[in-house]
């Protein structure tokens, strides 16, 4: 009877114990339907070229991306699937919110092989945006403006371990290599799948670094006198004239085709596919995009105005030319490359030449 008492309580122990581990278990839905992903609790989604959902009950995060006869759409509500640093902080007083966001990425990207400035380039695979550039402005009283990077060692832009931080609007983004995103979805390859360019093509990290960007340090040492950096909170004192161009600044930088492996764009053709990297040199993640853009995306960038509109926009007094006050924006920060005569201008003719070379130092929204 003894025996029989004893078996009785070592499988009643053995059947608590199972049921104890198992409601002590996260919740973790994995559903493949007809080449769909669901995901709970932010697992890796195997394959994102298909329709997925992403579904992070932890951080919020709700991205689903459905494919038709020509596009990707994505929707989301941008917020990421995984840690990030503390919001606000001393140098980002924004809190992260949810957002209502919907991309189309063309599923038969066309490469043109003619680079298009955007702000935006590309978005995350969990719907978070990326976005290299800052609207940080060093002013110069002697007339010289600098963008400031968001990788630079002046100012404080509260970045998080994943170099990315949030707009006054709440929303998330990526500065550079999202490095959580990077560690979740590595497989063992070296090219990491991070994200989707608003043109198509996929965006990629390389672990080994094998792909390097084709940007170098512009020789010399900066111009400009009485410069000064303001935001809400501060304003500082920035010593301009003389100091060397590290990387501070975006026109710290130029493009020198050959000089590495990838173009402009940060883009490069392997096994016969066109992809972007992002990378951990400038320019960090593409500042434009060498395929069609068909939509504007609700603000990420799409097709750049020419001159003209430029003109139109900007020409307060109708004298068919921009003068500083009247510009904003990048023709603001660049006014002094641009204005190549050096009369105090800009004309059609000069932006339209000089535009061709900003890609270093285009403004984003920080």
């Amino acid at each position: 009877m003894k025996y029989i008492n004893l078996s009785i309580a070592l499988a009643a122990f053995i059947l608590l114990s199972i049921l104890g581990c198992t409601s002590n278990k996260k919740s973790n839905s994995h559903v493949h339907t007809d080449g769909s992903h669901s995901h709970d609790t932010a697992k890796t989604v195997s394959d994102y070229f298909g329709t997925y959902s992403l579904v992070d009950n932890d951080h919020g995060t709700e991205t689903k991306m459905i494919l038709n006869e020509t596009s990707r759409k994505m929707v989301t509500n941008a917020l990421p699937n995984h840690e990030t640093g503390t919001f606000p902080n001393q140098g980002n007083p924004n809190t992260i919110t949810a957002q209502n966001k919907t991309y189309e990425f063309p599923l038969n990207p066309v490469n043109t092989g003619n680079p298009s400035w955007v702000r935006e380039p590309g978005v995350a695979l969990n719907g978070v945006k990326f976005e290299p550039g800052t609207a940080e402005v060093v002013v110069c009283d002697t007339g010289e403006n600098y963008r400031v990077e968001a990788f630079q060692n002046i100012i404080d832009l509260g970045l998080d371990f994943n170099n990315a931080h949030v707009q006054p609007t709440g929303e998330y983004h990526y500065h550079g290599t999202p490095t959580s995103i990077i560690k979740s979805n590595d497989t063992g390859v070296d090219l990491i799948h991070v994200g989707f360019a608003h043109d198509g093509f996929p965006m990629y990290y390389s672990k080994s670094h094998a792909y390097q960007p084709s940007y170098s340090l512009v020789d010399g040492t900066r111009e400009g006198e009485d410069c000064t950096y303001s935001n809400p909170m501060n304003t500082m004192n920035i010593a301009i004239k003389g100091s060397n161009h590290d990387g501070a600044y975006g026109s710290d930088f130029e493009f020198i085709d050959g000089s590495g492996d990838l173009d402009e764009c940060n883009g490069i053709t392997i096994d016969g596919q066109y992809m972007y990297l992002v990378t951990q040199e400038f320019p960090y993640v593409s500042r434009c995009l060498m395929g069609e853009v068909s939509t504007q995306q609700g603000g990420p960038g799409g097709r750049r105005k020419s001159a003209k509109e430029l003109i139109k926009d900007f020409d307060a007094n109708k004298d068919g030319k921009l003068s500083i006050n009247e510009v904003k924006g990048p023709l603001k920060s660049d006014f002094t490359n641009l204005d190549s005569n050096s009369d105090g201008f800009l004309s059609e003719k000069e932006i339209r030449s000089g535009s061709k070379g900003m890609g270093g130092n285009r403004p984003s929204r920080n």
